[in-house]
């Protein structure tokens, strides 16, 4: 058993670390605290990186990583790693959303009560030795109306939370079905009514380039004077300068802040007003949470590992292990497609298009044009390209991609069928499984035939004249090369015919070219499936 060497570069709870270490094919370096250039010199036999907050994982420390294949964030946030370089270099990223989502939750419900009865500045005035009951009249929640900003799974725990508060609860988040807000006793609304109607409003979106800045000033101005708001997701959500302008001009009551733009957040104006509750970043700061992250992120590194289920992947799309089960022989089937579609379209590809036919128009089309295109562009590049970067790749090498399924079979019971153009030049092949198992090549674009997609293959493209497979079968006689299977298709009423024949070992360019040279023979091509 091979064993696959995982870097846990963060501290983690042990318990995480304990289940890495009793996985008999997992080697562990567990060593937190290094700088990133340390962390970088370790990446060179590493296959699985793991991390927290505190590691920055860039584009160096990715490119470091030779044999790395999948990055686990024991958290939600992954903006301390540079995805995009991961996802170039075919490399998984994947968090663990859900194992902290009540601890975040929950400190979320808390920041909005303790902002409501002036808790922390209740405490510091008893502490020093005031009894000024009347200076922290606060509110009651009961009746107030909570906006959340981002309907995942930690907005959906503070929607129960407050309506157990018997809070009006709505909610904004463009990427949610109005089906779920029904069915949760939510409103669903749009953000600018979201913003006019809270009492309170509650942060829960991931950062990135269309959430950086998203309550800004102008945002700002339209809320409340007494509405207060609340962000325990990501620094940057809420533009910092404006909140201290809302803050300080008494446009917003007040501001419970868990994370900053930048950490921790020395000098900030922010910190010297009164009207603001500040925590260190610890929504995920409980024994429970992190416990459950890093036993959760051990488990999906190990899994992705052994069976290429990505669990929790930010940049490929969930597949179930079930699903993965079912798909893994018609990726199988579509990438040995691509492989002789490289072979018999050399030229620079302009466009792929993959059609599903019978049963295989049932599938997740995705992870099947992703196979494809590993097949079709793995040998032509000098970087690797795999599953997680395929797509990826296609697109920066202006490949233009199209997908159709239809319930016609053309008579098989499945078929995939792959197209690419370069040149002006279209090449068409389509395959089928036999058993559900067995991947066959049934047709090269007009052409019928039966082939096994396995072993050493030579193709032909020839005329239909008698003596032609003879003068094959005469030169590979003279190399002492055995023929294991043949198969012949050709067009009705055409003057032309293909041939593929298993042979026993691949054949060297001179004897290749002995073939080309045949007058009968017009292309000729091998390839190890």
């Amino acid at each position: 058993m091979s064993r696959k060497k995982v870097f846990v570069a963060d501290s983690i709870a042990d318990e995480g670390v304990q289940y890495l270490r009793a996985q008999p094919d997992i080697e562990v370096d567990f060593a937190p605290g290094l700088d990133a250039a340390a962390v970088a010199a370790r990446m060179t036999d590493v296959q699985a990186l793991i991390v927290r907050s505190a590691v920055k994982v860039t584009a160096g420390i990715i490119a470091a990583g030779g044999s790395l294949r999948v990055i686990g964030r024991a958290g939600i946030g992954v903006d301390n790693i540079d995805t995009e370089a991961a996802t170039d270099h075919g490399v998984v990223v994947m968090n663990t959303p859900d194992a902290n989502a009540t601890t975040t939750a929950e400190l979320a419900v808390a920041h909005l009560l303790s902002l409501s009865r002036h808790l922390q500045r209740a405490d510091a005035s008893v502490r020093a030795g005031e009894w000024k009951r009347s200076a922290f009249v606060g509110a009651e929640v009961s009746g107030k109306t909570v906006g959340i900003v981002g309907y995942g799974t930690i907005g959906r725990i503070v929607a129960v939370r407050c309506q157990g508060l018997k809070m009006r609860v709505v909610a904004y988040d463009p990427f949610v079905t109005r089906e779920m807000f029904v069915n949760d006793g939510v409103e669903a609304i749009e953000l600018d009514a979201l913003l006019t109607q809270a009492d309170y409003v509650t942060i829960h979106c991931p950062l990135n380039d269309k959430t950086r800045n998203l309550i800004d000033a102008a945002q700002l101005e339209t809320m409340k004077p007494d509405a207060r708001i609340i962000n325990c997701a990501r620094g940057g959500i809420v533009n910092e300068q404006a909140l201290y302008d809302a803050l300080a001009a008494g446009r917003i009551a007040g501001a419970a802040l868990d994370v900053f733009e930048v950490e921790p957040p020395k000098g900030s104006p922010l910190l010297g007003l009164a009207n603001v509750v500040f925590t260190p970043h610890i929504g995920a700061s409980t024994a429970e949470a992190q416990v459950a992250v890093g036993v959760e992120i051990a488990k999906q590194v190990v899994t992705y590992l052994r069976t290429g289920e990505p669990i929790n992947a930010v940049n490929l799309p969930p597949i179930s292990s079930e699903t993965l089960r079912r798909l893994r022989p018609y990726q199988e089937l579509a990438h040995r497609l691509g492989r002789l579609l490289d072979l018999m379209l050399p030229q620079p590809i302009e466009h792929v298009e993959l059609s599903l036919h019978g049963r295989a128009a049932e599938l997740d089309s995705h992870p099947l044009v992703a196979e494809a295109m590993v097949g079709l562009l793995g040998t032509r590049l000098s970087s690797p390209v795999n599953r997680v970067n395929a797509l990826h790749v296609a697109r920066r090498q202006g490949i233009g991609i199209t997908e159709s399924r239809t319930e016609e079979t053309h008579g098989y019971v499945t078929l995939i069928k792959l197209s690419a153009r370069a040149n002006g030049e279209q090449v068409s092949l389509a395959g089928t499984l036999f058993d559900e198992r067995h991947p066959r090549l049934v047709r090269i674009n007009d052409y019928e035939i039966e082939a096994f997609l396995e072993g050493n293959l030579l193709l032909t493209r020839h005329a239909d004249q008698p003596g032609v497979i003879g003068a094959l079968g005469g030169i590979l006689g003279d190399e002492k090369v055995n023929i294991s299977r043949m198969q012949l298709g050709m067009v009705p009423g055409s003057d032309k015919a293909v041939a593929v024949l298993e042979i026993s070992r691949p054949l060297p360019e001179p004897v290749l070219a002995r073939i080309a040279a045949l007058p009968a023979v017009g292309k000729v091509g091998q390839i190890s499936l």
